[in-house]
């Protein structure tokens, strides 16, 4: 076997390779003669059809496997030969200038993995959230869990934040209408933002049965682009206007939350560990976003094209599973694979880095950290031991689990390498809620 290596990028490389090509018939031979002892074919017994017969059926279908078959372990030899590591997959192609009648020529063109040099952690600094949990957080998140159990009454007086309004509307650009601009009966709460501000705004103020004409202007960034940046004229109808009613903070509330017996203490001890449980899973997924944004920072990295295409396709498929889960029809929802290819980028990155920290300091999941990931999981559902024993019935189960660990090793790794320095933060600005 002959073999030619040229190196057509950072990345890129190009194997040009040629086999005997009676290497490849006589294997042919072989399979289709071996194929003959079994074929069935109309007018002949079981292992007496004609090898010519057999070869005329099945000869091009053998001939294509034989030579893939060759080619992939012809390949596989030259790039372990060269100790290469390659990306993805490569692109095999026959050689159209090749005239040896004798040899099977053709080409790989594939990607390498690169060589990741970590960067210098030590003079970079990363700001670590803190907050404790305390009565005022409990109280916030008991409110919080009040306005999700409020119930709605009719009122006769002019809408305000926090009811619910009951609308008819119609909206024009330039005196006509658009996509999306009117509808009948549609229902929202002021205040939660779902709809634009001064359209909300516009509505605040009347009473069931009144009507009111404004102004919208609707964002640059708007997501219709037909009319982000444009002004709309909106005229508005209210049909209801309903006050909300918050429960009683009482026992009922309490074991409308699973305190069985309605005790308020204990009703509170549990929204404490439920929130001390957020808060600790929001302050490490900030740590966890600056660390890896660090890492990418410190360590720049050219990452093979065929290993962001293949997440690109992951994530494609992710958010079309995702939108049908919704009801949406992709049909009608075209994905185009740029949206994610800057994510995919990212991930990739990300992933070669990671692994190399890996491999560089030791810090691999352990089976204790991933027991004890799987346990907290757990303990937000009604039976935590079924739950703990169902991962474990199929191990593959636990691959998340597994890199979550792995995750961990490597931000404590960081932490202890770079230099930390705690911030207090507010209960809102930690959710994401801060105004």
């Amino acid at each position: 076997m002959q073999t030619n290596f040229e190196a057509l990028s950072q990345l890129e490389r190009r194997l040009t390779m040629s086999v005997r090509a009676d290497t490849i018939n006589k294997e042919v031979e072989g399979r289709l003669k071996k194929l003959s002892r079994t074929v069935r074919m109309p007018g002949f017994r079981p292992g007496k059809v004609p090898v010519k017969l057999v070869t005329q059926q099945y000869g091009p279908q053998v001939r294509s496997e034989v030579i893939g078959e060759t080619v992939q372990k012809a390949f596989e030899e030259a790039v372990r030969e060269q100790k290469l590591h390659v990306a993805g997959y490569p692109r095999i192609e026959p050689k159209e200038d090749a005239t040896d009648e004798n040899n099977f020529a053709f080409s790989a063109t594939f990607e390498i993995y690169p060589e990741v040099k970590l960067g210098d952690l030590s003079g970079a600094t990363i700001e670590r959230p803190t907050l404790t949990v305390g009565d005022a957080e409990v109280d916030h998140t008991l409110e919080v869990l009040r306005k999700q159990r409020a119930q709605f009454e009719e009122v006769g007086r002019a809408a305000q934040p926090g009811d619910r309004v009951t609308v008819d509307f119609a909206g024009r650009i330039d005196g006509n209408e658009f996509a999306g601009g009117n509808a009948s009966g549609a229902t929202l709460v002021l205040g939660e933002n779902r709809m634009l501000p001064e359209f909300e705004a516009g509505i605040t103020g009347l009473a069931s049965g009144e009507s009111r004409e404004f102004p919208v202007s609707f964002p640059a960034d708007y997501g219709n682009k037909e009319i982000a940046g444009k002004s709309a004229t909106f005229s508005v109808t209210v049909r209801k206007v309903e006050g909300s009613r918050l429960p009683d903070l009482d026992g009922d509330f309490a074991r409308s939350l699973g305190v069985a017996d309605g005790d308020l203490a204990k009703m509170r001890a549990e929204v404490k560990a439920n929130v001390e449980r957020e808060v600790r899973k929001r302050v490490e997924g900030e740590i966890k976003q600056r660390v890896m944004q660090l890492l990418l920072d410190t360590t720049p990295i050219e990452v093979p094209k065929s290993l962001v295409d293949i997440e690109v396709q992951k994530l494609q498929q992710q958010a079309r599973t995702d939108l049908e889960g919704r009801g949406m029809k992709m049909e009608q929802i075209p994905l185009n694979p740029e949206m994610f290819e800057a994510q995919a980028r990212r991930r990739v990155a990300l992933g070669l880095i990671v692994g190399e920290t890996v491999k560089q300091h030791g810090v691999a999941a352990t089976p204790a950290q991933v027991r004890a990931l799987v346990d907290d999981f757990a303990q937000t559902y009604e039976q935590p031991s079924e739950v703990v024993k169902w991962f474990y019935s199929e191990p593959q189960r636990l691959a998340e689990f597994e890199g979550l660990a792995l995750e961990f090793n490597v931000v404590n790794w960081v932490l202890q390498n770079a230099k930390v320095e705690d911030k207090a933060v507010t209960f809102d600005q930690l959710m994401g809620r801060a105004a």
